[in-house]
């Protein structure tokens, strides 16, 4: 078919459909397509990479199988999870909105999501559907979990809220990170700029680090996970709830590394080590929130 742009009529020949499921296809938003001037245009390239990403079998399209890793944001009974159930993942802790680009790429079979989206406040699924909604992707629900300031033991310095943040040294996080996304989304609903952070250093790469620069004195408060300030015994003030899921290849949810964590994190050792880690809530673990094309 000669040119690189093509019409709805070029398209459903050449992927042998009707117009009429073309046409479903732009309405479901599940196709790569441009309209301008009114008329639907489809670049053939992007064309031929739907299809790439749609073929079934191992290295459909002629692409290589993304590897075992387990990239996105950093989670404690997670990290744990995966070294328990010797799933054979490799972690790699880079933030939400960096491990979705890193399986958008196929440079990771799933990564680890918790990205509020201000205007619905939902969790997740709004990010995935407007990035990712053609590909052949699931998002998993792992867990709910309470985020919120850690402090030193005894909160010494009295801190309540976000209000506080002004007069701390903040631990903070890099940008791709969901407690980024958070940070600043709380920090506008209270009427304050981001200017008025005072940063106790480089950004951190994952919720441990956080409680670790409280726990040795270099930050005064850290925006992170219940669960890393009862590991390092420290005090916790509870912000909000936040839903933790997983992006997962379809292919590779059903392959061994995934089934094996899914599996393990349905005993009772799991249950068992969520309640000991606190601000869990493991209730719906392994749900399907969303099933991609």
């Amino acid at each position: 078919m000669p040119g690189e742009l093509m019409t709805v009529k070029d398209v459903a020949a050449y992927l042998r459909l009707g117009e009429r499921k073309v046409y479903d296809l732009l309405a479901r938003r599940e196709i790569p397509a441009m309209r301008v001037a009114g008329k639907w245009l489809f670049a053939r390239s992007q064309i031929d990479g739907w299809l790439a990403e749609h073929a079934e079998g191992p290295a459909a399209g002629g692409q290589a199988a993304p590897p075992d890793i387990l990239a996105g944001s950093h989670d404690p009974l997670l990290e744990w999870a995966v070294r328990q159930a010797g799933s054979g993942l490799a972690t790699l802790n880079e933030g939400s909105l960096a491990g979705l680009e890193r399986v958008a790429a196929r440079g990771a079979i799933a990564c680890g999501l918790h990205v509020l989206d201000a205007a619905s406040g939902a969790y997740n699924l709004p990010l995935v559907r407007a990035r990712l909604a053609a590909r052949p992707l699931v998002l998993i629900h792992w867990a709910r979990r309470r985020q919120g300031l850690v402090v030193a033991a005894g909160n010494p310095m009295g801190v309540q809220g976000i209000a506080d943040l002004p007069r701390l040294r903040l631990a903070v996080r890099q940008k791709e990170a969901g407690s980024y996304v958070l940070l600043h989304h709380l920090l506008g609903q209270a009427g304050l700029p981001s200017s008025v952070l005072l940063p106790a250093g480089p950004p951190l790469h994952t919720e441990t680090e956080v409680a670790q620069a409280v726990a040795e004195g270099r930050a005064d408060a850290g925006l992170a996970v219940a669960a890393v300030a009862r590991l390092l015994r420290l005090d916790f003030v509870p912000l909000v709830e936040e839903r933790f899921d997983l992006l997962v290849w379809r292919r590779a949810f059903f392959e061994a590394p995934l089934q094996k964590l899914l599996a393990f994190a349905r005993t009772p050792a799991f249950a068992e080590r969520a309640i000991a880690l606190g601000g869990y809530d493991v209730e719906g673990l392994g749900t399907v929130l969303w099933n991609g094309r």
